[in-house]
């Protein structure tokens, strides 16, 4: 193999610090050569990192590549590792990096293309991968002892057997296999043996394999090893095990050392056994692999990032020695200071009035956890259950602790959980274990009130083996695992999956990473946690979309603006319903107030900010079956009506019969009404989406973009945000240069909003500086719109920065430009801190986005002076 060409990186930043990634979602449809023939758009746009989805085998078909089959090698489908090496050459020939996307946590559970899973299921414990997966051996099943479950039938055992789905025949390297639909199986059997005939025969053979056949519904009840949240086709990694750590991630280190990738993204950090030990071990190797690179590359750090959620106020902790999260706590923070505080009550009102659920988000939540602990993580829940009751016999003090208690206590405690999971190890009384141990003790308090004495004296247990400071091998500490590796599947399930589809006062702020009941916070709050950012994680990622996300960027930008105009919001749906009143009576199996709700606020955020994607019935066509797709994806998820294991299929259809009708009347059906009312807030929707997007470039830390989100995004949660985006028009529309006053008049195309990452990327890359090591200092503004601007400065050395959006504008934005008219800010502007005019003419600054010169007198500069042409700005010391 070859190595990188040393002199094709003074363009990465001598911290290894990105400047900006973009995310790209490889497929089989969208290889490393398409990626490839991107490389000049982006270097254009300004991006200094392509930032990778997982590269290594996965299951043929996949659409993502979390389902990895084979840590070693680099996918066939994307194009094997030389296609993997064109690409990194082309990105640095063109000045940019790679960052790649790891799946420590889990790999399919695939006996056909995965050799490790497939070598357990043919040795069981005496394969020698055995302890890669998290299985448990001596399950407190006796049918499972020294054997993995594999719940992979679609019809129960004995059927499958007797009709003959079940069969037997030999490989080409003359050995037996079983085969089931798209499943191939080993088998172990004499040499010599016949392969067997009939039912009976072949149950008996069975019998005797170190696996278990069973019924794909059995699999939440039976299961013996650690799976993916409720994935049975996932299957959870021992990243514990040293020897395990390091056959699955030979690859991303050779890649790094070669010089071929600059940094990492580990995926679902929370499902390992020890998070902090995990990463720091990833950091160490790092480093320790650093010196040996392509000359350029040796001083360059490498950048290191974690897929966390944060709770409120919960800290990411220093010592696991990561650059920062994948960044969902900035699209909280960002989205939050975008929506109107004032909202909240009228918002309320009209969701109780549509849905007749006056259940706060938080309660909502803690009825998804007792479901999905009840129903759908039966099998976590009944395994935990008997390591504690294991665990409490084995102690005089605890013997007496029943099964039924510790189940009550067990469950009441993790529903009162307020984050996705604790971080206690073996020895680490020395680390600042006061947020967990405060969380715990606050969970523990909760949970209390709804136990039994008894009870209350099993979760004082639990919380004790939670706590427990004991090896990571030792029973002890296994069941201290066990208990954490629990809760971020219940968090996600129950939250993300569950309450987010149950919950809809505004569904902009149902987002992963952020809380729905909080519909906003003021800028100081805002200023707060930016100053917090640039002190202790200034190269955490920053995202605004992602390929998990629940909306689009501009999606949830529209629908922000309805926490400002909620009266004529309610208004609107009103008028709806009343329409639709007669549709509803003579079909009452149709959505209920909660589903109609949350479909009129979808149609309002994905309906195309330009109206001629509609024109066409192919158009047409689209738009409805996205929101289709997206309704069933809903419905079930909620678990109101049915779910994805047991689907209300004449609900779905009404529903389905639902949208269509919306479109009777024309062009005063209720249909075209909803896409009146996001017209009428376009202008408002695209002024949010401007300033978010500004922040997000400005802000500490380093821009991600999503794949093709230049332009507006008004997607859905996937499959629809996975979408091919069209990037010969991108390319096309990059080019352009019209100028702003073009842009901001032909803003509906979404020129204007690429032409601004353009043109700050640019500036970025100019001041590397000012972004990876400047201070963020609050910016005040007074004056009558004073509440409808946000600013900060970047300052570094010599340079300074200030940034400034506009925002809560829909009550004064230009109905047909995304900006308030200059002569409206009236006697608005910004406090600069400039220190006043030493000459007498002023302070000199420039907007690099326009080249306009404004002028501040006395550290004031005037609002309709930073916001003439644009509703953002990015003012820089003349």
């Amino acid at each position: 193999m070859t190595t990188p060409a040393d002199a094709h990186h003074a363009d990465l930043d001598h911290a290894g610090v990105p400047r900006a990634t973009v995310r790209l979602q490889l497929h089989a449809g969208f290889t490393f050569a398409d990626a490839g023939a991107l490389v000049p758009y982006y270097a254009g746009l300004g991006i200094s990192h392509l930032y990778l989805s997982p590269v290594t085998e996965a299951r043929p078909g996949s659409t993502h590549g979390y389902d990895v089959t084979d840590c070693t090698r680099i996918s066939a489908a994307l194009g094997g590792e030389d296609g993997f090496v064109a690409l990194a050459s082309q990105a640095r020939e063109a000045g940019l990096g790679i960052v790649l996307d790891i799946v420590p946590n889990h790999m399919a559970a695939d006996a056909t293309h995965n050799r490790w899973w497939r070598d357990v299921l043919a040795q069981g414990e005496r394969s020698a991968f055995a302890h890669y997966f998290d299985i448990d051996w001596q399950s407190p099943d006796p049918a499972l002892r020294g054997k993995v479950l594999l719940p992979v039938l679609g019809d129960p055992y004995w059927q499958a057997l007797e009709s003959g789905a079940l069969t037997v025949a030999r490989a080409s390297d003359g050995r037996p296999t079983l085969r089931y639909g798209d499943h191939d199986l080993p088998l172990s059997m004499p040499d010599g043996s016949a392969l067997p005939t009939d039912a009976q025969a072949l149950h008996a053979l069975l019998e005797r394999q170190p696996y278990r056949l069973a019924w794909w519904r059995t699999g939440a009840a039976m299961l013996n090893w650690r799976r993916f949240f409720e994935i049975t086709e996932l299957v959870g990694v021992r990243q514990e095990c040293e020897d395990v750590f390091e056959a699955t991630h030979a690859l991303p280190f050779r890649l790094y050392r070669e010089g071929w990738i600059d940094g990492l993204r580990i995926d679902h950090v929370d499902g390992l056994a020890d998070p902090a030990g995990y990463c720091r071990r990833v950091r160490e190797r790092l480093d320790t692999l650093r010196p040996g690179r392509p000359a350029a590359l040796a001083r360059v750090h490498p950048w290191l990032v974690v897929e966390k959620i944060l709770g409120e106020r919960e800290p990411l902790p220093r010592d696991w020695q990561v650059d920062g999260t994948t960044g969902y706590d900035f699209m909280d923070e960002v989205g939050a200071v975008l929506h109107d505080l004032h909202g909240a009550a009228p918002l309320n009102m009209l969701w109780l009035q549509i849905s007749g659920d006056d259940r706060t988000f938080a309660e909502q939540v803690h009825a998804g956890r007792h479901r999905v602990l009840a129903r759908h993580l039966v099998t976590e829940v009944q395994s935990l259950c008997a390591r504690l009751l294991a665990r409490a016999r084995s102690d005089v003090a605890t013997r007496d602790l029943s099964p039924h208690a510790l189940h009550h206590a067990l469950s009441a405690f993790m529903t009162a959980i307020p984050v996705y999971r604790s971080y206690y190890v073996t020895g680490d009384n020395d680390r600042d274990r006061s947020f967990d141990d405060d969380m715990v003790s606050a969970a523990a308090e909760a949970a209390r009130h709804h136990l039994a004495p008894d009870e209350s004296a099993a979760l004082d247990f639990i919380v004790a083996a939670l706590r427990a400071d004991a090896p990571l091998d030792s029973a002890a500490g296994q069941l201290r695992t066990k208990l954490q590796q629990l809760m971020p599947a219940l968090a996600a399930k129950s939250t993300e999956d569950t309450a987010f589809y149950r919950y809809g006062r505004l569904l902009s702020r149902n987002e992963v990473g952020s809380d729905p009941g909080t519909l906003a916070i003021a800028a100081e709050r805002f200023h707060q946690r930016m100053q917090a950012r640039a002190q202790t994680w200034p190269h955490a990622m920053l995202a605004v979309s992602t390929h998990d996300h629940k909306r689009g960027e501009d999606a949830r930008m529209r629908l922000a603006v309805l926490s400002e105009v909620p009266e004529a919001w309610a208004e609107a749906v009103a008028g709806w319903e009343a329409h639709l009143a007669p549709l509803l009576a003579a079909s009452p199996k149709g959505p209920d107030g909660i589903d109609r709700l949350m479909l009129y606020q979808t149609l309002v955020g994905a309906w195309p900010a330009d109206p001629r994607a509609l024109e066409s019935e192919d158009g047409q066509r689209t738009f409805v079956d996205r929101i289709l797709a997206w309704q069933r994806k809903a419905i079930r998820e909620a678990k109101r009506h049915g779910s994805w294991t047991h689907p209300d299929l004449e609900y779905e259809h009404a529903c389905e019969a639902f949208l269509p009708a919306m479109a009777i009347g024309g062009a005063d059906s209720v249909l075209e009404r909803i896409g009146a009312f996001a017209a009428r807030i376009g202008t408002a929707a695209a002024l949010n989406s401007l300033a978010q997007t500004l922040l997000q470039l400005t802000a500490p830390g380093v821009p991600d973009r999503y794949q093709g989100n230049e332009t507006w995004d008004f997607s859905l949660v996937d499959p629809d945000n996975r979408r091919a985006p069209d990037y010969a028009r991108l390319q096309a529309q990059l080019e352009c240069r019209a100028g702003w006053s073009h842009w901001l008049a032909h803003w509906r195309d979404g020129r204007i909003k690429q032409q601004l990452i353009r043109s700050v990327l640019a500036f970025r890359r100019e001041n590397p500086a000012l972004f990876d090591q400047g201070s963020y200092r609050p910016v005040s503004a007074s004056g009558d719109l004073a509440g409808s601007v946000l600013a900060f400065a970047r300052e570094c050395g010599n340079v300074e920065a200030v940034v400034a959006v506009t925002r809560l504008a829909a009550r004064h934005v230009d109905p047909a430009e995304p900006r308030i008219p200059p002569q409206c800010w009236h006697d608005t502007g910004l406090h600069t801190g400039d220190g006043g005019e030493a000459d007498g003419n002023g302070s000199g600054w420039t907007d690099i986005l326009t080249g306009h010169a404004v002028t501040s007198h006395a550290g004031w500069l005037r609002a309709k002076d930073v916001f003439a042409t644009l509703p953002v700005a990015l003012l820089v010391r003349r």
